[in-house]
């Protein structure tokens, strides 16, 4: 199997699926063993079992039979051989809801490896996609 751009950008597709099924463990199946992972509220997670564990509980919890929807990949690119990232956009449904508000829409920066004949996720850093009135707003709160 050669490394393409087809095979980095399939990887959050299935990260979406896993986690809309439960499966935290499928969730991050395409991550190196010493991955790190940055979470949106600032958390790092330096490893894979990490970040089942933290996620087992997430998902047991708060998250408990959430949905990711309305996921795609805006880019994918091979930066040097066998080196690529690839940049998503999701959104996470609550249970109960029909579409989730423009506030629970994450973006994700994964940086990937081609290890083993398959790409590999090394780094992920998971932010929220916010307008610039919505932060404007949040500055504003946030000075009172």
């Amino acid at each position: 199997m050669e490394p393409s751009v087809e095979a980095m950008s399939a990887i959050p597709g299935r990260m979406y699926e896993a986690w809309n099924r439960g499966d935290v463990a499928g969730f991050f199946a395409d991550f190196a063993e010493d991955a790190l992972f940055a979470e949106l509220e600032g958390t790092i997670y330096r490893s894979r079992a990490e970040m089942i564990a933290a996620h087992e509980a997430l998902l047991g919890t708060v998250m408990n039979g959430s949905q990711l929807v309305r996921g795609e990949v805006a880019f994918a690119r091979i930066v040097s051989p066998g080196v690529g990232v690839v940049h998503s956009r999701v959104g996470i449904l609550l249970p109960g809801e029909e579409e989730p508000p423009p506030t629970r829409f994450s973006m994700q920066l994964f940086v990937t490896v081609w290890r083993n004949d398959r790409w590999a996720v090394v780094a992920l850093e998971n932010a929220r996609l916010l307008s610039l009135e919505t932060m404007a707003a949040l500055e504003s709160m946030a000075t009172g």
